[in-house]
């Protein structure tokens, strides 16, 4: 079982290899929003090309090779030009998401895939191209069909649990000793902290919240879902 902080990217990782495995060979597929590439391997059995905007700060040699470097509303391709489009954790970064999905649904073809994924609650990180906190099922069941598309599924990356027990996690990192030195005459107390509180939020937490969310005790939380749609 996996239990550590970065559950929510492994079971991404996963679910996009179940989407990944379904798609047909020779399948035309568009990574918008790329970045490293991260799924290239995943879509090695089709025509896999990449989009992003290849712009956000420190991320010299960050980028996989881009077939198209553009604006995500703005991207120069023809009309139904790919089966498949993917786009994982981006929407979060795109000052205009809906222009964004709508974009989506005219370079898809008729039948064609979205594969989808965005988070619900997110700290801040690529900044300064961070402009919402999260994507809710209410926001895909309205934009996405007015954009063209017609909803499959929407799963949830784990529940409430699962998100307490990561940021117990998250919580004794930051108070690390490693991280907390300087804080002077503080430092032992936060030693201390960090040493009565390892065995519940590094094992005990996390292998409990694991546990309660699949029991389905609550569906008022999540890391983000993960969104199936087809282009009607």
């Amino acid at each position: 079982m996996d239990f550590s902080v970065g559950f929510n990217q492994r079971e991404r990782d996963r679910w996009v290899a179940i989407q990944a495995a379904a798609v047909p060979a020779g399948a035309s597929v568009l990574d918008v929003g790329a970045g490293k590439g991260r799924y290239r391997d995943l879509f090695s059995h089709c025509d896999y090309k990449t989009q992003d905007f290849a712009q956000e700060p420190g991320t010299v040699g960050y980028y996989t090779a881009l077939d198209y470097e553009s604006d995500i509303t703005a991207i120069p391709v023809p009309d139904g030009s790919f089966d498949i489009i993917l786009c994982t954790e981006v929407l979060e970064h795109v000052p205009e998401p809906i222009r964004a999905v709508q974009e989506m649904a005219r370079i898809v073809r008729p039948g064609g895939r979205l594969i989808m994924t965005a988070p619900l609650g997110a700290f801040l990180h690529q900044e300064p191209f961070h402009f919402y906190g999260g994507y809710t099922p209410h926001w895909y069941r309205k934009f996405l069909p007015e954009a063209g598309f017609e909803v499959v599924s929407i799963e949830r990356n784990r529940g409430f649990f699962s998100l307490f027990g990561q940021e117990a996690q998250r919580f004794h990192t930051l108070i690390d000793p490693r991280r907390t030195w300087r804080t002077g005459w503080r430092w032992p107390l936060l030693l201390l902290l960090w040493a009565v509180t390892l065995p519940f939020c590094r094992l005990l937490l996390p292998v409990v919240a694991k546990a309660l969310d699949d029991l389905t005790l609550e569906k008022m939380a999540t890391i983000g879902y993960h969104v199936v749609a087809v282009r009607s």
